[in-house]
């Protein structure tokens, strides 16, 4: 009986062809010889999978698709054919990652029988290794699954085919609210354990993204649970392809109703917990001895897991959880977040930015904890951070600053995070605060330490914001009327500037159709010579040649994307990058494009001497194109357009961009360098607008605080002509 034709959606048509949807849409439209849909409903149109195939290997589109796309069309069409779920295929990844690339390579020709055997020997390898692994078997149904499991690995890392998978089962099992931590925003909380703590326990560790933060921080041995058995497997395998040298132990499992670990005294705590989960185990768990500072409410269900953690440490230890900012004003945890105060068990609290992390409509907050020693000192304070005002990282942006000590408060949602500027704003008032607590001075509106007899009203709102406020007293008029004179001179400068270079009109209508041209994929490109793809070497890859560069790299400023999105220089600092003799070194030419497309800001940009000498950040895609063949802002222009990046993007929370698939027309170089000139033109104009923008929201900060801060006066003149009417809006 032949088999049923395998068939695709219109959104996986142009995920295989690396284009939008609308190129899809349009593909239909216009051309007749596009393949017929051969089932679904109008509005939901399904194609037969090889006619699509046919039909773009005709136009150059045959080899778009990425390894991990393959892979994730593959596993879909897998399961519509009526093979089974993803999860045996979970502790293949590991035994996979752990082949050389040639035996990948032989596996993925070998007949189908052989292949499924070979599948069959190399998870057995390491199902033990794996929580809920058991012996599988594939059959020759499987094969051509596995084949894109093993080209995945091969080409892009066993982390890539990892997410591909639990990212399929997650929505098999039509799972909710299982979201990664943002790698930074995990660095970040794993700084804030002081020390290198040897135990670290996560018990809601999803991917195990705060674990593996650990791990890059020197724990040896990880602790980690998850209610959802997919994200147990997927953490597992995950840390020990991140931290092969670490003991992993992973369980499934309610952490509040069934702890898996119940005798285990840790050294650390990380947790990212669930929110607003109001069928947490509050009645039958109203007795339980982890309540040491009271019963949590039904609705205080992140209460329950502050002191889920606190229970689990060794005295002296540290807890650092990630907490919606409800959970330091809520009524009803008022009696437990003054006992947690009282006892000093609390330590710190810091407000993040907007789309810090999911949901990015909430500024949410790190709860630094620790677990009281018998004796110890007596803790008179807690420190509260605010970052909000680090959110974009505005005052450092290209073309100055506005003025001294000034900063932008924004969400992040309309532009990215400057994570170095706000990972050293907590680190810094943290470490400062941990080494002195009773001469910390803090930074008026950022960073401050209350005393505990302050904190204990009726209220025992513990929200930051509210709580390292600046006094009106604090700020100096005179100092204050200095700096809005300066921020407004370099706003009238950047106006001019903008004026400038919003005069460009250099460019004529195409005629009475668009333009159209051949493209070849960057993937393309770089075989051929045209140019060159260069990019950060993952943490395990560097992890086997790191120290290889000696000091020289530890001197070189980092570039990061949050500098790419919002135009500054190099702000990374390279203690943070694990720098070796395999970390490309900038040029001037090179074509800089983020990895990560979430939030906005510009995508690419050439590099100048400005960017020359400088280190290679993570999540950035480095094109170093050969100047006889490719012009630098021809290649930044057209890299960087909405539909390309949009074509070549894979992801929904965090959307990833994939270098090879990125797509450039085939034009003469006298031709390119026209398009050059023109998206150098488009790039000033949009630095200046970004910078005149910054300018004009940061004089109208500063002078909105004074007026209402007591230290600036309007002025007389102003009110009588307005008084007479010579100003009036109506």
């Amino acid at each position: 009986m032949p088999q049923p034709s395998a068939q695709v959606t219109a959104a996986e048509i142009s995920r295989i062809a690396g284009v939008t949807r609308a190129t899809v849409s349009n593909w239909r439209r216009r051309h007749d010889d596009f393949p017929a849909p051969a089932g679904g409903t109008d509005s939901s149109p399904l194609y037969d999978l090889e006619a699509v195939r046919t039909w773009l290997a005709a136009r150059g589109h045959v080899s778009a698709a990425s390894p991990s796309e393959e892979l994730r069309t593959t596993l879909r069409l897998h399961t519509q054919s009526g093979s089974g779920g993803t999860t045996d295929l979970l502790p293949l990844v590991l035994a996979a990652a752990g082949h050389p690339t040639e035996e990948l390579a032989a596996a993925a020709q070998l007949p189908d029988a052989e292949l499924t055997a070979a599948a069959e020997r190399d998870a057995a390898a390491v199902a033990g290794a794996v929580p809920g692994a058991d012996a599988v078997r594939f059959t020759t149904d499987d094969a051509a699954v596995l084949r894109a499991l093993y080209a995945c690995v091969r080409e892009e890392g066993g982390q890539a085919a990892l997410g591909v998978l639990a990212e399929r089962e997650l929505e098999d099992s039509a799972a909710s609210g299982a979201y990664q931590t943002p790698t930074p925003l995990a660095d970040l909380v794993a700084r804030l354990i002081p020390g290198t703590p040897a135990r670290v326990l996560d018990p809601a560790c999803g991917s195990g993204t705060l674990l593996a933060a650990a791990a890059r921080r020197g724990a040896r041995k990880l602790y980690g649970q998850d209610l959802l058995p997919v994200q147990a497997q997927r953490s597992s395998v995950s840390l020990m392809l991140t931290a092969p040298e670490a003991s992993v132990t992973v369980r499934a499992g309610d952490s509040l109703r069934a702890d898996a670990f119940p005798d285990l005294v840790a050294d650390a705590v990380l947790c990212n917990p669930p929110y607003g989960d109001r069928d947490w185990g509050h009645d039958e768990l109203a007795y339980d001895p982890r309540w040491a500072y009271g019963v949590p409410a039904r609705s205080d269900s992140e209460l329950a897991w502050v002191q889920h953690a606190l229970a689990h440490l060794a005295p002296g230890g540290y807890a650092a959880l990630i907490l919606p900012p409800a959970t330091a004003g809520r009524a009803s945890g008022r009696r437990v977040r003054a006992e947690l105060v009282r006892s000093g068990a609390l330590r710190a609290v810091v407000a993040l930015p907007v789309g810090a992390s999911v949901p990015l409509h909430i500024a949410l907050q790190i709860w630094v904890l620790q677990r009281p020693e018998p004796g110890g000192a007596e803790r008179k304070s807690v420190l509260f951070v605010d970052t909000a005002e680090a959110a974009t990282g505005a005052a450092s942006g290209r073309g100055g600053t506005s003025g001294p000590g000034a900063r932008t408060r924004g969400g992040s949602r309309s532009g990215s995070l400057d994570w170095a500027r706000i990972t050293a704003q907590v680190v810094d008032a943290w470490e400062a605060f941990t080494k002195n607590p009773d001469a910390f001075e803090g930074e008026p509106g950022v960073a401050s330490a209350v005393g505990v007899v302050d904190l204990l009203d009726d209220l025992v709102d513990l929200t930051p914001a509210r709580l390292v406020r600046t006094s009106r007293a604090e700020v100096d008029p005179a100092e204050l009327s200095a700096e809005v004179d300066a921020t407004r001179r370099n706003l009238v400068r950047a106006a001019r500037s903008l004026g400038r270079a919003a005069g460009y009109d250099d460019w004529s209508a195409a005629g009475v159709t668009a333009r159209e041209w051949r493209t070849a994929t960057a993937s393309d490109l770089a075989r051929g010579a045209a140019l060159t793809l260069l990019r950060t070497l993952p943490e395990a890859a560097r992890g086997r040649v790191e120290n290889a560069g000696g000091e020289e790299y530890a001197a070189r400023p980092v570039l990061t994307g949050a500098d790419i999105a919002s135009g500054s220089g190099p702000t990374g600092d390279p203690a943070e990058l694990r720098t070796d003799a395999t970390t490309p070194v900038i040029a001037a030419g090179d074509v800089l494009v983020r990895a990560l497309a979430s939030g906005g800001g510009q995508m690419a940009r050439v590099a100048g001497e400005e960017e020359a000498g400088a280190l290679l950040g993570p999540h950035i895609h480095l094109f170093r194109p050969d100047p006889a063949r490719l012009d630098p802002w021809f290649l930044a222009g057209f890299l960087s357009t909405e539909e390309n990046i949009a074509g070549a993007s894979t992801g929904s929370t965090v959307v990833t961009v994939s270098p090879g698939r990125l797509r450039v027309p085939l034009l003469p170089l006298e031709e390119q360098r026209r398009y050059g000139e023109a998206f150098r033109r488009v790039h000033e104009l949009r630095a200046e607008a970004q910078r005149a923008t910054r300018l004009a929201e940061e004089t109208a900060r500063l002078l909105a605080g004074g007026l209402t801060g007591g230290q600036l006066l309007p002025s007389r003149e102003t009110a009588e002509v307005r008084g007479r009417g010579g100003d009036s809006p109506h």
